[in-house]
């Protein structure tokens, strides 16, 4: 590609605060680093998938505020998590860990394994407790 293809579409979901990094070549066929800031498909795209999360972290909001899930579940989708990377991060296998997805089995949980759940979502264990602090 050269320097002055590369895309540059204003219209891009990070508003001109990053630019991505791409090589292209210049006037004498040698390549530079260029910044972009985008092009419309990659950006409809990006949106898109935003969009997917932020109905997927709020969905989780209500399974945990109707008493459907633990508050677990709804830090997991914020982090953008699975239960196999929070497994690894707490030290339990990850059928244990979708356990503690389940209120029954969340209410049970120790102080101990608490502290490694707020660990791992970078929270206190207040806002992982405290249904009310989840927003």
């Amino acid at each position: 590609m050269k320097e002055d293809e590369v895309p540059q579409d204003d219209a891009n979901m990070l508003q001109g605060k990053f630019k991505k990094l791409y090589y292209a070549t210049d006037g004498s066929e040698r390549y530079k680093e260029v910044g972009s800031v985008g092009w419309e498909p990659e950006n409809v795209v990006l949106e898109q998938a935003w969009e997917d999360i932020r109905e997927n972290v709020e969905a989780a909001r209500q399974k945990v505020l109707s008493g459907e899930a633990s508050p677990i579940l709804y830090y997991m989708e914020k982090n953008l998590m699975t239960p196999e990377i929070i497994s690894g991060y707490i030290g339990l296998p990850a059928f244990i860990m979708k356990l503690h997805l389940k209120p029954f089995f969340y209410k049970m949980l120790g102080a101990k394994t608490l502290e490694k759940y707020a660990y791992t979502f970078r929270i206190s264990i207040n806002e992982l407790t405290d249904i009310n602090k989840i927003k």
